[in-house]
This record gives structure tokens, sequence and C-alpha cells, in this order.
């Protein structure tokens, strides 16, 4: 699981994993030897058995390939489309059906107590680790305690140590069995943190441990716990593809704005397979690629989904995904000549948008929350329809604008 924290919530429509803005400037003061020796008092004091402490003591060490890693990621500026293309190949599909009739009756007892249904669940299961095939081989505790020492996000990462050395005394996992990804310390085929993994594990399968590495039952049911907790709401829809007019007024497109689907009928907006229903059901206009793009309604779910991974791209894909796997067809592409615009040109649309007064942040190339927000008030402002995408048409507009000042 791609943890729901800071270096992840000002996403939009980039596939983001760490900002290295900050970490620029970081520097970490006193030694990682007495770091660890206060930590482990910390640990003793909150509980932690000195046999468990004393068994994962050789693992709790610095690596600094893990901080370069971190360092290390930014964006990669993938759409919608492309994102969705590479991680829906036709093996996942395949796959993802085939586990979901292989787990039927493990399914259904999980939708029954829990609410989530199976192309949910299964969605993320391909999505996190091609379905348990790729779920890391790296003992997670170096690296978590890394990241736990480095001065970049020590807040989020010491808790997820104590929590680690939990889920061993717990007795969910032994030290040994505690692998996963290389560098971010994420578990099993859901790749869950460890605090996640601490406070929503379920045991299902009867053995008396949580086991998120090897059980398929204890993965499924945790995942669906873990959404539940994070609002799904059961038997309610998470995402449906529509049709769209040109005359909708597309400053409503914004996942912050929600209308009952009569309002949206009445502005046009049709289902893309079947009948949408003029109902007071609230949903929100997703447009991943602007007007000339694929289009959803996103309903409250979706929201839900955004707690699993704050990154758009993604969970767009993930929701995508599920609605495949629940029997929708493809999605309607749109216009095949959609722009995709490149970070040197997101960069100068962000230098002219600070240059007229608007805050997006870092110049940075990436088109997260605060450069949507912004998108969408200078095209309000130069009188191109208002769905918050990016475009070349936009800088034009903004540097004829400067020009004249």
């Amino acid at each position: 699981m791609r943890p729901a924290i800071p270096i992840l919530s000002a996403l939009a429509f980039g596939v983001f994993f760490a900002g290295p803005a900050e970490a620029a400037t970081c520097r970490n003061t006193g030694s990682f030897e007495k770091w660890l020796a206060d930590f482990k008092k910390e640990a003793l004091s909150q509980g932690i058995s000195p046999s468990v402490l004393a068994d994962a003591s050789p693992y709790l060490q610095f690596e600094q390939r893990i901080v370069n890693r971190d360092r290390a990621q930014g964006v990669f500026n993938q759409s919608f489309l492309k994102f969705s293309d590479r991680m829906i190949a036709g093996y996942r599909m395949q796959t993802g059906q085939q586990q979901m009739k292989s787990h039927a009756a493990l399914f259904a007892r999980v939708e029954k107590e829990f609410g989530v249904p199976a192309p949910i669940l299964t969605a993320f299961w391909g999505l996190e680790s091609d379905f348990g095939k790729n779920t890391g081989k790296s003992n997670v505790f170096a690296a978590i305690t890394t990241l736990a020492y480095d001065c970049r996000r020590p807040d989020y990462f010491r808790p997820q140590l104590f929590d680690a050395l939990r889920i061993v005394q717990r007795g969910d996992l032994t030290i040994d069995e505690m692998q996963g990804g290389d560098w971010a310390g994420e578990l099993g085929a859901m790749q869950f943190t460890a605090s996640d993994y601490y406070k929503y594990a379920v045991d299902y399968d009867g053995d008396g441990r949580r086991n998120l590495v090897k059980s398929t039952p204890d993965t499924i049911a945790s995942a669906a716990n873990f959404l539940k907790n994070l609002g799904w709401k059961r038997g309610e829809p998470w995402l449906e593809e529509v049709r769209l007019t040109q005359e909708l007024p597309w400053d409503q497109a914004d996942l912050a704005i929600q209308h009952p689907r009569s309002q949206w009928t009445a502005w046009g907006v049709r289902s893309a397979h079947g009948t949408l229903p003029a109902d007071g059901a609230k949903a929100s206009l997703l447009l991943p690629m602007g007007r000339r793009g694929p289009a959803f309604l996103a309903y409250d779910n979706f929201q839900a989904l955004l707690g699993w991974n704050s990154s758009m791209v993604y969970v767009t894909t993930v929701a995508y995904f599920a609605t495949r796997l629940a029997g929708a067809p493809p999605v309607n592409r749109g216009d095949p000549d959609i722009e995709v615009l490149q970070p040197e040109q997101v960069m100068e649309l962000q230098r002219l948008l600070t240059q007229q007064g608007d805050d997006i942040g870092d110049i940075d190339g990436k088109v997260g929350s605060k450069t949507r927000v912004a998108v969408k008030k200078a095209q309000l402002k130069v009188g191109l329809p208002a769905d918050s995408y990016p475009s070349t048409e936009l800088i034009e507009r903004l540097r004829a604008r400067a020009s004249r000042r």
C-alpha cells in the first residue's frame, strides 16, 4: 500500500511517490547510534519486550541506499490512460478474473462481513503486488529504521517502527517473515504499512495469526477491513463511466463538488453503459484527462479509496480496474490527440500562474492539487472551459496576458 501520508497528499493527476524539495535542505543531527539507543529505551517503555527488541536488533540498521531511494522518488508524468494501460494489462485482467472465481466463497464471506465487493479487493491485490507475486524480499526493519532516523519524515516512520515490533510481539509474523518492499517497508500482498497492518489486519483463516505475507484469507479480509474503516459504504457504487455534452458547466467537474445524479442528468450527463438514474445519489464528475478524455461519476466510495492512496491516477486506475473486473467494457478514450504537458511545460505554466498571484506551491513540474486549482481559476479568467486540465492553449493565453502587463 502506498501510504496516504504527506508525501502524497498534494497529488492530483500525477503519480507521485515523494518530493525532494524539502530533502534538499534536510540534515540529520546526532549520530545514528545515539538515536537507536534512545529509540530502544522508548520501545521498552512502550511495552515492547526485551526479547523482541533483541531479536530485531540485527535489522535495526541505517542503510544509505534506502535514503537515496527515498530522495530519488519523484513524479513520473503519466496520464491516466497511459498508466492504466500499463497496469491493467491483459494478464492482470485474466488473473484477476481467475482469482475472483477461485476464491469466490472467500470473497462472498468477506463482502457479507465487511461490505467490500470482490472487484475492488482484487483490483488492489493486482496493482499492489501482482496478486502476491511481488511483495518484496527485504526485511522491512532496516527500511523503516532508516526512514525513522532520517530527517525528512521521522514523525511518520518512527510510529511505524514501533508498530513493526508490535506485529512480531503479537505473534503475527516472525522477524524473518517481516519481508516486504526494499525501501519503504511495506508488507504483504496488499503492501500495508506497519501501522495499518497492526491496526487493521484480520486473522481470517483461524490460525491465530494475522499473516498478510502467506495467508490469502487474512490478506483479503484485512484489505476489506481497512477500506471499511476508511468509510467504504456497503452496496454503493464507486465509479461509473459517463458521456458528456459540450454545454456542461465544466467548472463543476471537481472532486470537491458533488451534485445529485438528477442534476448531472439535467446537464446532459448520460451513463456510458445503461441508464443513469435521475435520483438524489450524489457524485462528482471526474475528468482525469480533461473534458476531451475519459469521464466518470465518482461516488463517496471513490473518496474512501483515496484513503488507501492519495495519488489520483493510481486510485482512478484501481477504481477503473474494479469496474472492468465487475463486467464493464473498456473506457471510451476520448480524443486520441489529448495532450499531456511535459514537466518543463508545467513549470512554465506554474511560473505564469505564480506571476498572476496564484499559490501553486513549488515550481516543480508536478501537476498537483494547488496547480489544478490555479489552472481552473485561470481558465475561467481567460475564457477557456474550466476543466482544471492544463494545456498549451492556456499557457499561450497566459503568456499573452503577461506580455500586456
